[in-house]
């Protein structure tokens, strides 16, 4: 099972005002930065999380159809299934009808389920899954309890971002004593 992002989301979760806002910044000097913070909390969370927080569109490869006929999707919200192709064993494709498919998109992990689905003909990346997943188009569609781990984040790295060795960096929180 592999994924294949194909379609980057169009805009981040928060704002440059909302994130000078949590900093206390009162200027524009440090924009550029905080743009490279805002992608890099998002991309962090979405990787530890599984989700996708702004739409996006990607690509899951399968070599079989799972035994129980029930495909996860570990990137949710899951909104649309576009297309299922299958590749017959002269790498042709052959696309899957999506008439009678179910989507429970909103679960973790999002699961898919197709009535008869054929069987692939080369033996790895057999299928292909085009889907659509995150909670919307706008910052204002993610939950604001993600945004604000968000911001945490990026608070903690604009905090922090001097290069220095790990023995000498400095810590957030306080290292763990025994006793």
């Amino acid at each position: 099972m592999t994924y294949a992002q194909t379609t980057p989301p169009a805009a981040e979760p928060l704002t440059l005002a909302e994130v000078r806002a949590h900093l206390r910044l009162d200027d524009t000097q440090e924009d550029a930065l905080l743009s490279s913070l805002i992608a890099t909390a998002r991309e962090h969370l979405e990787r530890e999380t599984g989700l996708c927080l702004m739409a996006q569109a990607w690509r899951l490869y399968l070599d079989d159809w799972p035994t129980d006929g029930i495909i996860r999707i570990a990137k949710s919200p899951v909104q649309a299934i576009q297309t299922v192709t299958v590749f017959d064993a002269d790498g042709a494709p052959l696309h899957v009808p999506l008439e009678d498919h179910l989507l429970d998109g909103a679960g973790r992990p999002a699961r898919l389920w197709l009535r008869n689905p054929r069987a692939p003909g080369q033996a790895l990346n057999g299928i292909e899954i085009e889907f659509s997943a995150g909670f919307g188009e706008a910052g204002t569609d993610v939950p604001d309890t993600l945004k604000r781990a968000m911001l945490i984040h990026i608070g903690h790295m604009f905090a922090f971002r001097g290069v220095v060795s790990p023995d000498s960096s400095p810590q957030a929180f306080p290292p763990a004593t025994s006793g």
